[in-house]
């Protein structure tokens, strides 16, 4: 063996002796950086959508993933009360794909959902490759993810385990009563133009198809009631991708007059996001949905699910609280 030989097998050795030190150094330390618990104190992020981490194991069917159109149409305890189906509304703000599938694998570590219900907005919020690359690491690594924690660790990070314990009445449903109309225009006004998926989109859905399927869930994309963000073109570029990924998408959009979404009143900023009026009525289709499917159980007679009742009657006493 030539030492020029020698030389770069010794240096091939430092090499993955060094990235072997730095990948236990970064599990280490995103273990301790990493929230033990689901709450705001905790470190948590996303609060309301992570409330999932504190349902009791395997009583969610439905998970309803994306941005903050999905939590403002989805109310989870109307469910419940119509259909004894368990739902969770896990959107976020300006939510993209590859923190969707974040949340996703949070959720199935706990949770077995028959149906992941993704609101089909963020298709259309493209990922920059810095981007694709902080989830992939962040994904592996959750320091990346929870790097500012630093300020606010507490003994009990460096050795207790996760232990999640918050969750909420309204099962992620955000309850919004302000009115402010939307313009009076016709944003879906029918063509045969298609707007094109990003990439970065299409290589995500194919990892949350993937991921679903793995987990024996049933992936379905819908669009909530929307005047400002969605059009005729997005639709059909959606329904398109759902085509080609084998899924199921409902629009509400192309059923607003059906579902009697008053753009006056059901609207809380000048129709981009509903209020509770429109989310009421937004959930009546949604619920219809989900009944269609027939693969959702009724839990009300289920001792296991009393909690949903309790949940139902603090959700009631805020609308009879606002109706006053």
């Amino acid at each position: 063996m030539t030492d020029r030989k020698r030389i770069y097998i010794r240096r091939c050795f430092y090499a993955v002796l060094f990235f072997l030190g730095l990948a236990v150094l970064l599990t280490v330390v995103s273990f301790i950086f990493s929230p033990k618990d689901n709450t705001e104190e905790a470190g948590m992020e996303e609060v309301f959508a992570n409330g999932i981490l504190g349902e009791p194991e395997d009583t969610i069917d439905v998970l309803v993933a994306g941005d903050s159109y999905s939590y403002t149409s989805t109310i989870p305890p109307q469910i419940w009360k119509e259909t004894g189906i368990t739902c969770y509304a896990s959107g976020t703000n300006d939510q993209s794909l590859d923190y969707t599938l974040v949340m996703l694998k949070r959720a199935f570590r706990k949770q077995n959902p028959k149906l992941v219900l993704l609101e089909a907005s963020p298709i259309y919020r493209e990922i920059t490759p810095f981007g694709r690359l902080t989830a992939a690491l962040s994904s592996v690594f959750p320091i990346f993810h929870y790097h500012d924690r630093w300020k606010s660790l507490r003994g009990e990070d460096f050795t207790r385990r996760p232990e999640y314990t918050l969750t909420k009445d309204y099962k992620g449903y955000k309850y919004f009563t302000k009115i402010v109309p939307a313009p009076d225009t016709d944003n879906m006004v029918k063509t045969d133009e298609a707007e094109p998926i990003p990439e970065s989109s299409r290589y995500y859905m194919k990892k949350i198809l993937k991921f679903c399927q793995d987990h024996g869930a049933v992936l379905a994309l819908m669009s909530a009631p929307n005047r400002t963000y969605w059009n005729y073109s997005r639709h059909n570029g959606i329904s398109a991708l759902a085509e080609e990924l084998g899924c199921d998408y409902i629009d509400a959009n192309l059923a607003a007059e059906e579902i009697g979404i008053d753009w006056e009143h059901d609207t809380c900023d000048g129709g981009d996001h509903l209020n509770h009026a429109g989310s009421v009525k937004a959930t009546q289709f949604v619920t219809g949905y989900l009944t269609s499917l027939g693969i959702l159980e009724d839990h009300r007679e289920d001792p296991k699910y009393s909690h949903w009742d309790k949940a139902l009657k603090k959700y009631e006493k805020q609308v009879r609280k606002e109706d006053i």
